[in-house]
Parts: structure tokens; sequence; C-alpha cells
């Protein structure tokens, strides 16, 4: 993977907007091997039948790990759906991407993740903001409780 510098879009200073949905969990990793399963593994854990643009059609999900690096969603008849573009890449601590599943670019919302040891292995904190640009005014109620699912199969996974 590439480790291109990391863009100003990574959790941190400053705070983030008041309408950003800030979530942290922690897993029982490295940071790197935490890192690594966000980003190579990801098909592994995320919850693609019922968090994808194809649900029941969808078999694979990547991330292309380098700054311009695509997100990506296979159907099963071979045809791709681009969720998000890479903005910011520091393996181990940190990825920023913006995020349009089922939606063009012009309605992306940004995600950053950062990965820090902590005790129990490793916390990591995604800050998704960017809200104005969605037109579906409710989206943002329905993420707060869709990452909560999405990042419970990430602990999973990590366990």
């Amino acid at each position: 993977m590439n480790e291109d510098v990391i863009m100003d879009d990574i959790p941190g200073e400053p705070a983030p907007p008041a309408d950003a949905i800030v979530k942290t969990v922690h897993v029982p990793l490295a940071p790197d091997r935490a890192f690594e399963l966000f980003t190579a593994r990801i098909a592994e854990w995320w919850p693609l039948a019922t968090h994808s643009a194809g649900h029941e059609d969808a078999v694979d999900l990547a991330i292309d790990g380098r700054v311009g690096g695509l997100i990506v969603e296979t159907l099963r008849d071979g045809s791709t759906s681009v969720w998000g573009t890479i903005t910011g890449w520091q393996p181990p601590h940190a990825l920023a991407f913006t995020w349009h599943p089922a939606l063009g670019p012009e309605e992306a919302t940004q995600v950053a993740v950062a990965f820090a040891a902590d005790a129990a292995g490793c916390a990591l904190t995604l800050v998704h903001t960017g809200w104005a640009k969605r037109r579906d005014g409710d989206v943002r109620d329905r993420y707060v409780t869709g990452w909560d699912f999405v990042l419970g199969r990430f602990v999973a996974a990590a366990a």
C-alpha cells in the first residue's frame, strides 16, 4: 500500500462541526492490524446485504489504499458502484474519504477514521461530516444508527 502524506481531513484538531457524527470503538488489535482489517479486509466484515447499494446482489467491497483510490462495491453480475474516493491515507494511523454509496459524487459527505493505540489494543474514531451536500435531509439520523451497526461488525471481526 502507498503511504501518502495525510490530508487535513483526518480526525483531530480542530473539533468537528456540530452536526458531525463521531463514533469510537475499541478493538483488541494493534493499530496496524486494525487499520489493515478496516481497509484491506473490509469485505470480510462489512454488512453488504443490508448496508450497500446492491444489497443481496453485492458480493465484494474493496478500498484502493492510496490517496485518489476508490471504494468500490462489486455486484454479482460484475458491475461496480463507486462509494467514495480516498482523500487521506496514513497507515496505520488514519484514512479519510468522500462517501456517496448509491449516489453521485456531488452528494458526497466526508468520513475520517483514526486508529490510536490504547490499553485494550486500539481505539478507532470515525468522524462523518458534510451533511449539507445531501438532498435527503433525514439521512444523517439514519447514519447515526447505521455506523453503530457497521462498526459493531468491525469489532466482532476484530475479536
